[in-house]
């Protein structure tokens, strides 16, 4: 055993992470054009692990029509610089992080009686 490790190495000397990165000549280039998958999840609103879960924990189901209204209030919300959102939506709350179109958790309108929302930065009632 004569090779060397130093503490905060994470490779023997005989292997370094930059002989594992690609040379520019081996990235793939990057074009103007968005890919389908970027325009996809720019549109849509997304939910979190958690989010589902507290859907079925709490029977809460939601419609399409009702899924449109609150993909354009995330937009609304984006427009006007939100982070982080309480939607109001037929009852139910839904805590939204704006720039990821991500629905991090929801509630029905009995956890949401004598309930403090914290690190939001707006909210929108949706009729």
């Amino acid at each position: 055993m004569t090779e060397r490790i130093s503490i905060g190495q994470l490779y023997p000397s005989a292997v370094s992470p930059s002989s594992t990165r690609r040379t520019p000549s081996q990235q793939v280039p990057i074009t103007g054009n968005p890919t389908f998958q970027k325009i996809f999840q720019d549109q849509f609103v997304r939910f979190s692990h958690h989010a589902e879960v507290r859907l079925k924990e709490r029977g809460i189901q939601l419609k399409p029509e009702q899924i449109e209204k609150m993909n354009n209030a995330i937009d609304k919300a984006a427009s006007k610089g939100a982070k982080d959102a309480l939607l109001i939506l037929a009852g139910n709350g839904y805590i939204v992080n704006v720039p990821n179109r991500t629905v991090v958790t929801a509630l029905d309108g009995q956890a949401m009686n004598d309930h403090v929302f914290t690190q939001i930065d707006s909210a929108m009632i949706i009729s």
